[in-house]
C-alpha cells in the first residue's frame, strides 16, 4: 500500500513508519516545513492547506496530528490549540479527500482513551458513551471530523490508551524516577489506565489497515491494570521499589485540570473490537510489557 501519514515524526509515527515499511508498504509523510526527500509532502494544517493531489493514488491515510496533551499548562490558549491541532488537521485531510475522484480507501484517525472521561470501574467497550471533560470533548470532535471523510472511505478512530515505551511517551517523566527508586502510585493508585506497548500500537495500526474493521477501536492491551499495579510492575522489572505515593491534592496543586483528566481519571477499557477481529498482541500482559520496557525482551 501507499500510506500517507500525518504526524509521522512523533513517537508513534516514527515507530509506525518503520513497521509499515518493514511490512512492504510505502510511507509518505506530511510535513510542515520544506520537504527533505521525495517521501515528504508539505502541508499547513493550521491554515487548512493541503494539495488534494498529495493524497491522489494513496491507498490509506493515517492521521496522528495533535499538539502534546501534557507538556504545557492548560491555559485557555493551549486548550484551543489542543482542539485546533486535532480537529483542524483532520478536517484538512478529509476536505482534500473529498476533492478526489478516487479517495484513499482507508482513513485511520487517532483518538484517545480519554474519550470516556472518568468512568471509574465501569468496563468500557467501544459502545460506551463519551465523558464530559475537556479531553472527552476533544476526542468527540476529533472523531466527528474523521467521519467527514467521503462516502466509501473506511474510517477507523483509534481510542489509544497510555502508550508504554522505553523512552518518551506517557512514561517519559515517570520512568527515570522509577529507575531511581523514586516512583510510586499517583493519587489513590486505584484508577485504571488502559495501557499498551509501543510495538503493539504500531502492529495494531498495521492490522487495522489490512483488515475490514471500521468505526471506533479501543487500542489497549487485553489485561486491565490500575496505576498502582502498572507502576509497581514496571518497578519490579527494573528491580526498584515503588512506594513513594504522590497524593492527589499535590498533583491537583501542581497541574490543576491536567492532573484530574490525565492522571487521576479512570478508564477500564476493553479492546473488544480488536479481540473480536483476531488481533494478537506481542505484549498482552502487564508482566510482559514491563519486561519489554525494562529492556529484557
Amino acid at each position: 500500500m501507499r500510506i500517507v501519514m500525518a504526524g509521522a515524526s512523533g513517537l508513534l509515527g516514527t515507530s509506525m513508519s518503520e513497521t509499515f515499511t518493514k511490512a512492504g508498504h510505502d510511507v509518505v509523510s506530511l510535513v510542515r516545513g520544506d520537504p527533505a526527500s521525495a517521501s515528504e509532502i508539505r502541508w499547513d494544517p493550521a491554515a487548512g492547506d493541503l494539495d488534494p493531489q498529495a493524497l491522489a493514488g494513496a491507498d490509506a491515510v493515517v492521521n496522528l496530528s495533535g499538539a502534546g496533551i501534557g507538556d504545557r499548562p492548560w491555559t485557555r490558549k493551549r486548550v484551543e490549540e489542543l482542539f485546533s491541532s486535532r480537529v483542524g488537521a483532520t478536517q484538512t485531510l478529509t476536505q482534500a479527500m473529498r476533492q478526489l475522484d478516487s479517495p484513499p480507501a482507508v482513513f485511520i484517525s487517532q483518538s484517545g482513551s480519554n474519550y470516556y472521561g472518568d468512568a471509574g470501574n465501569t468496563v468500557l467497550r467501544e459502545s460506551a458513551p463519551p465523558g464530559s471533560g475537556t479531553l472527552s470533548r476533544i476526542c468527540v470532535e476529533w472523531e466527528d471530523a474523521a467521519r467527514t471523510a467521503p462516502d466509501g472511505v473506511r474510517v477507523v478512530t483509534t481510542r489509544t490508551g497510555v502508550v508504554l515505551s522505553r523512552s518518551g511517551g506517557a512514561l517519559g517523566k515517570l520512568l527515570p524516577l522509577i529507575r531511581l527508586g523514586l516512583g510510586g502510585p499517583l493519587g489513590s493508585g486505584r484508577q485504571y489506565w488502559p495501557w499498551v506497548t509501543l510495538p503493539d500500537v504500531s502492529a495494531a495500526f498495521l492490522f487495522l489497515l489490512e483488515s475490514r474493521v471500521s468505526g471506533p477501536v479501543n487500542l489497549c492491551a487485553p489485561e486491565q491494570a490500575d496505576v498502582g499495579t502498572l507502576v509497581g510492575e514496571i518497578a519490579h522489572a527494573l528491580h526498584r521499589p515503588a512506594a513513594l505515593r504522590v497524593p492527589a491534592f499535590v498533583l491537583r496543586l501542581l497541574m490543576r485540570d491536567l492532573a484530574e483528566e490525565l492522571l487521576l481519571s479512570s478508564q477500564r477499557m476493553e479492546p473488544a473490537v480488536l479481540l473480536e477481529a483476531g488481533f494478537r498482541w506481542q505484549h498482552p500482559t502487564l508482566a510482559q510489557a514491563a519486561q519489554w520496557v525494562a529492556g529484557k525482551d
